[in-house]
């Protein structure tokens, strides 16, 4: 593997993640990433994005969540061609670790039921999925009655 810095993500970031997302992530089941949404999230918790790059370019995302009580891990997501060579696991102890140090004392992750490669990755990780659990959801935008 080349050498990979890790940092957080930055407001100018935004497109760029969107993008990177769009051929890296499985975005089944989900509404399309804006950049607008990534922006806000970097500017109420500018260290939640993790991302991992390989000569100045994006080749991995987590985003490490942390509401003060619960310590959420989605977007773990590799770049094809960078897949395979141990830096889902290196995003993922690096967002342990941040969580951890925020005072996370468990964590939980977020992989759609039919995204088989991204279930093994967390599953090698000593996640267990809970089957006793649904997520519910609901758009917020929807008129309340």
């Amino acid at each position: 593997m080349n050498q990979v810095d890790l940092r957080s993500a930055r407001a100018d970031d935004a497109e760029p993640l969107a993008r990177f997302w769009s051929v890296a992530a499985e975005n089944d089941a989900r509404p399309p990433d804006r950049p607008e949404l990534i922006l806000r999230l970097v500017r109420h918790d500018p260290d939640a994005i993790i991302v991992a790059e390989v000569e100045g370019r994006i080749v991995g995302t987590i985003v490490a969540g942390w509401d003060g009580w619960r310590a959420s891990l989605y977007r773990l997501a590799v770049h094809p061609d960078h897949r395979r060579q141990g830096l889902g696991r290196l995003l993922l102890t690096a967002a342990e670790d941040r969580l951890r140090a925020l005072g996370a004392e468990r964590f939980h992750a977020m992989v759609l039921d039919g995204n088989d490669q991204g279930r093994a990755v967390w599953q090698r990780a000593g996640y267990v999925a809970q089957d006793e659990w649904s997520r519910w959801v609901r758009s917020a935008d929807l008129a309340r009655d």
